[in-house]
């Protein structure tokens, strides 16, 4: 198998145990981003350009959302950091992990992503969510959200999050959306902080094309899963659709719900 490796080298541990994960792989040519690379004084690679098998990310969600936005392998995070809910193992997790990568003995789950469109020019993809936000501190906007040519939410606030199923346990949960099963096909569209009580999330399917308009228009500002940002003078029409095209992660067959207690719960459940 050929590995891709992209590493959060802002995390202390995160050179370290990309150390041990690559001396795992030993027998199998891993590909390291470039900053890593120089760490270690190999040949480096842009990750954009590498074609390979599985994508190993060492850091933690951020490190994930990162790479998928930039290569369309199957990814295998370790967790390097706090929360990392999209990795698949921590540190002492690894050595079995790899192994049981190695031995073929994974599943690999789809996931779906997000398109963003705005005034006509795509951004990156998204793994989690998009958030059109006013480019303004303490400063609301009125903004009106179509589902399928219908409006679905008309309202004053500081901005929209559209969220995937994945991005339900993160921005979008916050802002009080329900968590949606990622095997669910669906979007979540939530206001955030909205002026009227009464303005909540909506699940729609996520075949759905939703658009979003800003009365009497003035700077906004599109960030996609926190890692591309775009600014907008306010008259640009924002479009969101589910991508053709899914995310892979490795799976070891810890499901949704257990991953949920374990990460988000913790010793309440």
């Amino acid at each position: 198998m050929k590995f891709g490796m992209s590493v959060n080298m802002d995390i202390p541990d995160a050179p370290r145990i990309a150390r041990k994960a690559i001396d795992l792989l030993e027998g199998h040519e891993v590909l390291l981003e470039n900053e890593m690379a120089q760490r270690f004084k190999v040949k480096g690679h842009r990750i954009d350009d590498m074609d390979v098998d599985i994508m190993v990310t060492v850091g933690g969600d951020g490190t994930i959302l990162r790479a998928l936005q930039h290569n369309k392998a199957p990814m295998f995070g370790i967790n390097a950091g706090d929360l990392g809910f999209l990795t698949v193992v921590s540190e002492e997790e690894m050595e079995e992990g790899i192994d049981n990568l190695l031995n073929g003995n994974y599943e690999l789950e789809g996931r779906t992503k997000l398109k963003t469109v705005v005034g006509g020019r795509r951004m990156l993809d998204e793994m989690n969510e998009a958030v059109l936000h006013t480019a303004h501190v303490a400063k609301i906007r009125h903004f009106q959200v179509f589902v399928d040519g219908e409006m679905a939410v008309n309202v004053r606030a500081d901005g929209i999050v559209v969220a995937t199923p994945t991005g339900s346990t993160c921005y979008a949960m916050s802002l009080g959306a329900p968590l949606i099963d990622p095997r669910v096909e669906a979007l979540v569209i939530a206001p955030m902080a909205p002026f009227k009580f009464a303005a909540r999330p909506v699940v729609v399917p996520a075949s759905s094309h939703i658009s979003v308009q800003i009365v009497r228009p003035k700077e906004c500002v599109v960030v996609v899963d926190g890692q591309q940002e775009m600014m907008m003078a306010g008259n640009e029409t924002v479009e969101f659709q589910a991508a053709p095209e899914k995310a892979r992660f490795v799976n070891f067959g810890k499901g949704f719900y257990a991953r949920t207690r374990e990460k988000l719960m913790g010793a309440l459940c």
